[in-house]
Order: C-alpha cells, then sequence, then structure tokens
C-alpha cells in the first residue's frame, strides 16, 4: 500500500515500520539461536523485545534485520508467531462457533450443536492460516525501512525477564 492510504499516514506508517523491524530482528535472532525464547511489541515509538539476549546481540540483529530489509527481504516483516495471526484466527473461529450456536435454544439443543461448533472452528483456523501472513504484509507491517534508524537500545533486568526497549527514528 502506498500513496494517500491511511496506512501511510503518522503515526500508523511508524507503527507498521517498527512492527516490521520487530520482526525481522526476531528471525535474524531466531536463525541465531533456534531455542532461545523472545517476544516483541511495537509502537509509535519503537518496540519491546523479551526475553533473555545480550543487548549487543540485540544491536547487531536490529542492523542485521534492518540492512536485510533496506536491501529486499521484505519476507522478513512477516512472523508466523505474530499475534496478528492468532487474532485473526481467534476472530473468525469465535465468529463461527456463535454462528453455530443461534438461534437461542435449550441447554440439550445447544449440547446437540457442540459437533458442528467444532468443525466450523477446525476450517475457520484451517482457513485463516494463510490470511494472517497476508494481513501483515498488507496492514499491520511496512517492510520499506525508508530512513527508519535505531536510536537506543535500553536494558530494563527484571526478576524473572530480560526486557529491552528499542527506540527508533525517522520512517
Amino acid at each position: 500500500m502506498t500513496g494517500k492510504s491511511i496506512l501511510n499516514i503518522q503515526p500508523l506508517r511508524r507503527i507498521r515500520q517498527n512492527h516490521a523491524l520487530e520482526h525481522a530482528t526476531l528471525q535474524v535472532l531466531a536463525g541465531k539461536h533456534p531455542k532461545l525464547v523472545l517476544a516483541g511489541y511495537s509502537d509509535a515509538s519503537g518496540f519491546w523485545i523479551l526475553g533473555d539476549v545480550e543487548t549487543g546481540e540485540l544491536l547487531k540483529a536490529v542492523e542485521e534485520a534492518r540492512q536485510r530489509m533496506l536491501a529486499g527481504e521484505k519476507g522478513l516483516a512477516v512472523h508466523p508467531h505474530c499475534g496478528t495471526n492468532f487474532a485473526l484466527s481467534g476472530l473468525v473461529a469465535g465468529t463461527a462457533a456463535w454462528a453455530a450456536m443461534l438461534p437461542p435454544a435449550p441447554l440439550k439443543k445447544r449440547a446437540d450443536r457442540w459437533s458442528l461448533v467444532v468443525v466450523l472452528v477446525t476450517l475457520a483456523f484451517i482457513l485463516t492460516a494463510p490470511l494472517g501472513p497476508m494481513v501483515q504484509a498488507n496492514i499491520t507491517t511496512e517492510a520499506d525501512m525508508g530512513d527508519l534508524q535505531v536510536k537506543e537500545i535500553v536494558r530494563y533486568p527484571r526478576q524473572n525477564m530480560v526486557t529491552h526497549r528499542v527506540r527508533t527514528k525517522g520512517g
């Protein structure tokens, strides 16, 4: 999406760029440390990385991810475990389950619909699996980094989890 799309209006564009950089960073780190458990969350000022990773290694991964996306690796912006995938599948599956229970009926009749609910929810998850990555690629992330750069990375050690704040500028 380019031009005057609402998705390109600030701060939405910046959030989408940060989301893409967060995903790319997580994928770079996963490639180097497949068993490392990390999560992320993006906003207009940057993104958070939750998990035990060294700050220097995170900085290298962010810069590698940014450079690779600038070089055209747009697929790094789409992450298989993004909340977008789960939210979309959950929304469609929940709607299918709700629809299967219409119209309101006594408990016995609703219990008789259980197999229909299971089938519809399963189909919803199967059918929405490819939609999550499409929504990420076209709506919730922006792989075009423009002049987005890392401003700083701050480490916040917690009792049970290390958290990093990656602040960005530009975009």
